[in-house]
């Protein structure tokens, strides 16, 4: 018999953060992996936007272990 879907929560809260945030990238691509030709058009053309500001020095990028410790803080771990 299938596990209930509150007896997969109650097992993927005993993962580690790092194993936790695999099963929902799993998760994430098994669901949305239908990319939308709008979308990605969209978010190309984003990230060059993001680049050029980040080239051209309007503005400051965010060192990663800054972003993650940050967000460690807000969700207590």
């Amino acid at each position: 018999m299938p596990m209930t879907l509150t007896e997969i929560y109650a097992e993927a809260r005993q993962l580690s953060p790092e194993q936790s945030a695999e099963l929902i990238d799993l998760l994430l691509v098994d669901t949305f992996n239908r990319p939308d030709p709008a979308v990605e058009e969209a978010w190309g053309k984003e990230i060059d936007r993001r680049l050029a500001e980040l080239e051209s020095g309007k503005v400051k990028g965010i060192p990663a272990g800054e972003v993650i410790a940050d967000v460690r803080k807000i969700v207590g771990l």
